[in-house]
């Protein structure tokens, strides 16, 4: 990879999880990064009931260091009364680069009206967002395509990311009840708002070439999913593929720069 191909993690985390080990201290973090090659991660803190608390985590680290991170909002669809007033002061005072939600947590799916105000504010300013794409908690008959859909119709102006989706959790899963095999991907031939994130713990051997194939090479994301896992595992997915080093030049810095506007 040449050096002036900056590789972009999509996908990292700050803060702690309950009871689920989360070492974030920073001098590990960047040694890791530093391994894996990764020039800049995108963090974000979605662990915590009160969101403003989750985002000036990761503010502290972004502030401390510029240069290697970029901050990513999250808010709490429980309190509505506080997600626009926290979005704004986390694009205009904090310099987010996008939103994470993370429907699992609440027990909201993500296409419940509690998301809507923060998907008002996204669609009005044309940003990104990145979710999970199923939850366990859903009909049985709702596919990743109809939920993309509507919410793409509703407020087309959105990217949709889809956090794990060239992982075995939606493009390679027959183990898992609740996910049909390759829907992401069926989902991300259908809408073009739809984008795939890389980062996985278990994945098919061609994950990577499946996500392409299905979303086209302008619509995948590298992601580590840092620090539930580990930065250097996940680049070698992407870097060990068959696909030519034009198209991962793509997946692991350009298309983020591309998609977030990153001025680096």
């Amino acid at each position: 990879m040449q050096k002036n191909n900056h590789v972009i993690d999509f996908h990292s985390h700050a803060g702690s999880w309950g009871k689920v080990c989360m070492d974030y201290n920073i001098d590990s973090y960047l040694h890791v990064m530093d391994k894996a090659g990764v020039d800049i991660a995108c963090i974000n803190c979605n662990f915590y009931g009160d969101s403003r608390i989750g985002n000036d985590l990761a503010e502290s680290i972004v502030s401390k260091y510029p240069n290697r991170f970029r901050h990513v909002a999250y808010v709490n669809p429980h309190y509505p009364e506080n997600v626009i007033e926290e979005l704004e002061r986390c694009f205009d005072q904090i310099g987010s680069v996008f939103i994470k939600i993370y429907p699992d947590y609440f027990q909201k799916a993500n296409d419940d009206p509690a998301y809507f105000p923060a998907y008002e504010f996204a669609n009005d300013r044309k940003l990104a967002i990145m979710t999970h794409a199923k939850f366990p908690f859903d009909p049985p008959e709702l596919t990743i395509t109809e939920r993309f859909t509507n919410l793409s119709n509703r407020f087309p102006n959105i990217k949709w990311v889809l956090a794990h989706a060239a992982g075995s959790d939606v493009i390679s899963s027959d183990q898992k009840p609740f996910f049909k095999h390759n829907e992401a991907g069926e989902a991300a031939k259908e809408i073009p708002q739809v984008y795939l994130e890389t980062c996985s713990s278990g994945t098919a051997f061609n994950c990577i070439e499946a996500a392409v194939d299905a979303a086209g090479e302008d619509r995948v994301l590298f992601g580590t999913d840092m620090t539930l896992m580990d930065s250097r595992q996940q680049i070698a997915k992407v870097t060990t593929s068959t696909l030519s080093e034009d198209i991962k030049i793509k997946i692991l810095g350009e298309n983020a720069k591309r998609l977030l506007n990153l001025q680096i």
